[in-house]
């Protein structure tokens, strides 16, 4: 991954899966991840959960990118529309962006795109911000 604050980092699931962040702002969550055979569903393309695990841990990014210190968050409700396969030995692309940051909610789209350019699958997902625990 990219240089990021501690809070950010601590990402291991997100390591495992091979997903690379590339850059962090609050208005925007960017990453690639290479699909290679572990992450696959038959024939070699990668797999939904993949995909959904790939949205919704740039969602949580994005969200800790947008926090006051001492919060968190969880997701709550997530939604994937798939419109292509991407292929194993490709790197899926990835840019996720705010359609809504509140107090209590924030609310990510992401946007999943093959090598070619080709939109592959967007995720809404909504995220709940956890006050500091006292």
């Amino acid at each position: 991954m990219t240089d990021l604050p501690p809070s950010l980092s601590a990402l291991p699931f997100a390591e495992l899966m091979g997903l690379k962040i590339t850059s962090v702002t609050p208005e925007k969550v960017t990453a690639e991840l290479p699909v290679r055979a572990e992450l696959c569903t038959v024939p070699a393309i990668l797999h939904g959960g993949a995909v959904m695990a790939f949205a919704d841990t740039l969602g949580a990014v994005a969200t800790v990118a947008n926090l006051a210190p001492g919060h968190s968050t969880t997701t709550i409700e997530s939604k994937t529309n798939f419109f292509a396969a991407i292929p194993a030995g490709e790197t899926a692309q990835a840019e996720t962006t705010p359609l809504h940051r509140g107090k209590t909610t924030m609310v990510w789209q992401t946007r999943i795109t093959r090598a070619d350019g080709k939109l592959a699958a967007i995720v809404t997902q909504t995220q709940l911000v956890l006050a500091p625990r006292k």
